[in-house]
């Protein structure tokens, strides 16, 4: 008589838990915009959500201490003239955030150390180039300063942020709606899902198609792909019967997917957030109330069941913190911050532990907030490795953070043509100030020469 072995795995025993009351976000009227993205984005400084506004579009951005009910009148993030449909914040300098709108427009904005004290309204950097309203964002994870978008123009664009001008625009490959775009974790490949049932990987610089598989999921909802381990492809969808599917795929190989696991019947889009370091994807379903999550191995059937985290409430969107945010030593391996109607609520992923030493098997070295290639370099063709950090004791910054800067001189807005113009306001607004400055010190010293001169 066989015996049925239970698969050994470190993460079998991952449970999630809500904090308590007191550590949550209350009183936050998060967006009823119906687009299928995160709504929130989250690192180990602040948590912005896009929030409900009359007139245009915003977004929340808190310090992650400032928990509790949040006051109605706490500024926000309100230059868009549309509703704000996506957010990210920079992986290489957390005080930087893009968002991107209906209005067709991509803002970046710079967040002062400790949160917003007055309504922000001026970004640093406007992207036009867009035709259509922009629902999807995503920031090279090693290059400095490079930024994807893709709107519902079906265009994917390469952005160098700091001289705000269009590098790579991929407008010929999509034949419609583009449902989800990512990198993969050195930023060579990029990786589509799109409304006509297929998803691509495509060559970043060039805007080739470098492999394609069509009708990954027979379904009419929408498909999301995320790049797990080695180059293969995790992707979300339905099934002819509207059934929720997840399956793994071989690029190289792209035939038949390695797995394809039907789920449930529910409607809800399923958001994929990958933790390289462990192997495990965590399945977050739009107006779900649970979370699964999955570890991805070699061995078949290569996407294992864990265990699911329930709740009572639905989620709305969903933040995932970076590595270096998260508590080692509480064996801590994943935070969610789920959206609710009124509130965020963060939820703590962990591995049960006796010991409260440093456990080095759950923490691998992970990817830092340091680049480890320019954006006009990476644009030449060179790739950059990702540079990795230590977490055992704890992540601390060892390098200055990479400041955000903004050449002026070379800032451009692209037009829907893609005509490129200069836009002078930026540098009129810098030089009006410097003269304001000048003026006040002149002042100041002919004041200062009277005194004297009536002294003596």
């Amino acid at each position: 008589m066989s015996r049925k072995v239970v698969r050994a795995s470190k993460f079998r025993h991952v449970f999630g838990q809500g904090v308590k009351a007191d550590q949550c976000y209350d009183d936050i009227r998060i967006s009823q915009m119906t687009w299928d993205s995160n709504f929130c984005s989250v690192n180990p400084k602040f948590v912005a959500m896009i929030v409900d506004a009359s007139g245009g579009g915003a977004f929340l951005v808190l310090p992650l201490n400032k928990t509790g009910r949040i006051d109605m009148s706490q500024p926000t993030v309100c230059g868009h003239t549309g509703p704000v449909l996506d957010i990210e914040f920079c992986p290489h300098n957390d005080n930087i955030i893009a968002s991107g709108s209906e209005d067709c427009s991509v803002m970046i904005w710079e967040i002062p150390e400790g949160g917003l004290v007055t309504p922000l309204n001026d970004p640093v950097v406007k992207l036009e180039g867009h035709s259509k309203r922009v629902g999807i964002l995503s920031w090279h994870p090693t290059a400095h300063n490079v930024l994807m978008s893709a709107g519902c123009d079906n265009v994917v664009i390469l952005w160098n942020v700091a001289c705000g001008e269009a590098m790579v625009r991929i407008d010929s490959v999509h034949p419609d709606l583009i449902y989800s775009a990512c990198w993969n974790r050195d930023g060579s490949q990029i990786l589509t899902s799109c409304k006509d049932k297929t998803i691509r990987v495509l060559d970043p610089r060039k805007g080739t198609v470098i492999a394609e598989k069509e009708k990954t999921h027979e379904g009419s909802r929408p498909v999301k792909a995320v790049f797990v381990s080695d180059g293969k492809i995790l992707s979300t969808g339905f099934s002819r019967m509207s059934e929720r599917q997840v399956a793994l795929w071989d690029p190289k190989s792209f035939g038949e997917p390695l797995t394809l696991q039907e789920l449930d019947t529910s409607s809800g889009v399923l958001l994929p957030f990958f933790d390289p370091d462990t192997g495990i994807v965590y399945l977050c379903g739009k107006g779900d109330s649970s979370i699964r999550y999955f570890e991805v191995t070699d061995e078949a059937p290569y996407v294992h069941y864990l265990s699911m985290y329930s709740s009572k409430e639905s989620q709305k969107g969903m933040g995932y913190m970076p590595k270096r945010g998260l508590e080692v030593n509480k064996c801590e391996i994943a935070r969610f911050y789920k959206l609710h109607e009124r509130k965020c609520e963060p939820i703590v992923m962990t591995v049960p532990r006796k010991s409260d030493l440093f456990q080095e098997d759950l923490y691998p070295d992970t990817m830092g907030p340091e680049p480890s290639v320019e954006a006009n370099v990476w644009f030449e063709g060179k790739e950059g490795q990702p540079i990795l950090i230590s977490l055992k004791d704890g992540f601390a910054t060892t390098t200055k953070t990479k400041e955000f800067k903004v050449h002026k001189s070379l800032l451009k807005t692209t037009s829907a043509a893609m005509g490129h113009q200069h836009d002078n306001t930026g540098e009129v607004h810098a030089l009006q100030k410097e003269v304001k400055t000048l003026k006040e010190t002149v002042e100041e010293l002919t004041k200062r020469v009277s005194e004297l001169e009536s002294k003596n």
